[in-house]
C-alpha cells in the first residue's frame, strides 16, 4: 500500500532509470461511452493537498476529528503562497497561461508540483523534508527554488525535483533543462541548501536530521553531494493521444505513447549540455495528460470546494 493509493488512477508506464512515464487512461460512463479519468484524477490529486501544505509528518499525527477543518485549512493557505490565486482567477475567467510564460510563481499556481509530490511519494517511496508552507515567506513568496526537497531514508538520498505543466511537452523539457542548468551549481546548491538547513533544525521529528544537515553542510564536497541527490524532472503535458483514442491498452496508442515518449526523452538529452550531466542522477519524468487547461481548471474548482468545509 502506498500513502494515496494513486496506482488506482495512475499508471506507471515506463520505469527506467533515467526515464519514467505516467499515464491516466479511460473507463466508462454511465452511457456506456469511455471518457478521460480526469475526475478522479482530481480529486485523488486534492487528496494530497494537506501533506503538501503542512507537510508529511503534521499530515501523520493530525486526529480524524481534525481532519476537515486540516483539508480546508490546507486548501486556504495554498491561495496564501504566491501565484496560485492570480491563475486561479485566469482560469475562473475561462483563460490559460501559455507556455512562453516566464513568470515562475504564476507556473506555481497550475499544479505541476502537486503531481510531482504524488509521484514521488506513491512510486518512489519518498518522505518531504519539509512542506511548501514552510518555505513560504510572510509576503506568500517560497524561499527556495527546488519544487519539491524530498528524502529517501533507506537510501539515504535526498531528491530535488523539478515539475513543469505545458501545453508542449517539447517547451515543458527545454524548460527543465533551463532548470537544471540554473541551480545545479555549486553556489546554488550552497545557498538552497542553507535556507533549507535553517528551517529543518526547528524540526525534532525529521528521520536522521544530522545526516541530511551533514549532507548539505558547506564541508561536503560537491562531488559527494551529487553522488547522494536524485533530480527527478517532471513535464505534464497536454497530448493529443488521449483524443485520438479512447482506449489505452489498443496497441496503436501504446506504440504511439512510447514513439513520442522516446523522442522527447531524445530531445532532452539533445539539449542538455550541463557540464556536470554524468555526476548529475537525473530522472525525466513524462505525463501527458488529455487537456491541461480542464486538469488545472478542475483543480482550483475543488480547492474552492474544500476551502468551503470550514
Amino acid at each position: 500500500m502506498t500513502p494515496f493509493n494513486s496506482d488506482k488512477i495512475i499508471m506507471h508506464q515506463i520505469n527506467d532509470d533515467q526515464l519514467s512515464s505516467f499515464i491516466v487512461g479511460f473507463d466508462l460512463d454511465e452511457n456506456a461511452e469511455k471518457v478521460y479519468r480526469l475526475k478522479p484524477f482530481i480529486e485523488k490529486l486534492t487528496d494530497v493537498i494537506h501533506e503538501f501544505a503542512f507537510g508529511f509528518h503534521e499530515g501523520t499525527e493530525t486526529l480524524n476529528t481534525e481532519l476537515v477543518s486540516k483539508v480546508a485549512e490546507a486548501a486556504k493557505s495554498i491561495y496564501k503562497i504566491d501565484g496560485f490565486q492570480k491563475v486561479k482567477d485566469i482560469y475562473d475567467n475561462d483563460g490559460t497561461l501559455s507556455d512562453d510564460v516566464t513568470e515562475k510563481y504564476l507556473r506555481r499556481g497550475e499544479f505541476g508540483e502537486l503531481i510531482l509530490h504524488l509521484l514521488l511519494r506513491d512510486f518512489y517511496k519518498t518522505t518531504p523534508l519539509l512542506s511548501k508552507i514552510y518555505f513560504k515567506d510572510s509576503l506568500g513568496h517560497t524561499v527556495h527554488g527546488f519544487d519539491a526537497v524530498h528524502i529517501q531514508e533507506d537510501t539515504k538520498t535526498l531528491w530535488l525535483g523539478e515539475s513543469k505543466l505545458y501545453h508542449s511537452g517539447k517547451s515543458g523539457v527545454k524548460a527543465l533543462v533551463e532548470d537544471i542548468a540554473e541551480h545545479f551549481k555549486s553556489d546554488y546548491l550552497n545557498s538552497e541548501f542553507m535556507l533549507i538547513s535553517k528551517k529543518i533544525k526547528h524540526f525534532n521529528n525529521i528521520p536522521e536530521k544530522d545526516y541530511w544537515n551533514n549532507l548539505m553542510s558547506k564541508s561536503s564536497t560537491l562531488s559527494d553531494q551529487l553522488a547522494s541527490i536524485n533530480i527527478p524532472l517532471l513535464c505534464t503535458y497536454e497530448c493529443e493521444l488521449f483524443s485520438k483514442y479512447s482506449d489505452e491498452k489498443c496497441e496503436e496508442f501504446i506504440q504511439e505513447y512510447t514513439l513520442e515518449i522516446n523522442a522527447l526523452k531524445d530531445y532532452f538529452d539533445s539539449i542538455n549540455v550541463h557540464p556536470l550531466k554524468s555526476h548529475l542522477n537525473v530522472i525525466l519524468i513524462l505525463f501527458p495528460v488529455q487537456n491541461k487547461k480542464a486538469l488545472v481548471k478542475g483543480l482550483h474548482h475543488r480547492l474552492s470546494l474544500l476551502q468551503a468545509l470550514s
